[in-house]
C-alpha cells in the first residue's frame, strides 16, 4: 500500500495563545515531531495548512479555515493525483503516537475514537469529503467517518493532545520522546 502521511497544521491555536506548531518539547517543535512520527509508516509526508514546514506543504482545500476536513481534503486530492492508496492523518498537536498506530488503523477507513483527526482514509474518501464540504449538514470528522463507514479504534489509552501551554508543559515533564 502506497501511503501519504499528512500532518494537519492549519488551526488557529486560539486556546494555545501562539503558533502551537512551533512550540517545543525537548528542543523539537510539535510540527517536526509530527512529521517525524509519520516518516516510518509513510512513503511521503506533507504538512497541510501551513506555508513553511520541515517537509512539503499544501494549503487546505477548497479554501483555508475549513478545519480538519479542509486539510484531509487537500491530502486526499494529492493522494489521488500522485497514485497513493490512502492517507494517514495526524494533528500537529498529538506527539507521542503509539508505535503500532498504523497496524491498529488498518484496514482503512479508521480513526481514533477519542481523536478522529488521527485516521487512515482511503483515497476514495475524497468523494465523501467533498459531499460534506459542499453540503448543508455537519462539517465534521464524525460526519466523514459516518459517510465512509470508518471504524473507530480505541487504543485503551488517550493520545496526547496539546491545546494549551499547560498541556505542553505536562508533556514535557512526562518526557515525550522524538520518534526514531
Amino acid at each position: 500500500m502506497k501511503l501519504l502521511g499528512a500532518v494537519l497544521a492549519g488551526g488557529q491555536a486560539s486556546r494555545f495563545g501562539s503558533d502551537k506548531a512551533l512550540a517545543e518539547i525537548g528542543g523539537h517543535s510539535l510540527l517536526s515531531l509530527a512529521v517525524d512520527a509519520l516518516v516510518p509508516w509513510c512513503d511521503t509526508v506533507v504538512v497541510v495548512g501551513r506555508s513553511e514546514a520541515p517537509t512539503s506543504t499544501l494549503p487546505d482545500w477548497p479554501r483555508p479555515d475549513m478545519g480538519p476536513l479542509g486539510g484531509i481534503a487537500a491530502a486526499l486530492r494529492l493522494a489521488r493525483t500522485d497514485g497513493f492508496d490512502a492517507v494517514l492523518t495526524v494533528g500537529v498537536d498529538s506527539p507521542g503516537l503509539p508505535a503500532d498506530l498504523l497496524e491498529r488503523l488498518l484496514p482503512a477507513p479508521a480513526y481514533l475514537a477519542d481523536q478522529p483527526v488521527i485516521g487512515l482514509w482511503p483515497v476514495g474518501a475524497d468523494e465523501a469529503i467533498m459531499e460534506i464540504l459542499n453540503g448543508d449538514g455537519r462539517h465534521s470528522l464524525r460526519a466523514l467517518a459516518e459517510r465512509t463507514g470508518a471504524r473507530p479504534v480505541d487504543l485503551g489509552a488517550a493520545v496526547s493532545n496539546v491545546n494549551t501551554p499547560d498541556d505542553l508543559a505536562a508533556l514535557a515533564q512526562a518526557g515525550v520522546k522524538r520518534p526514531s
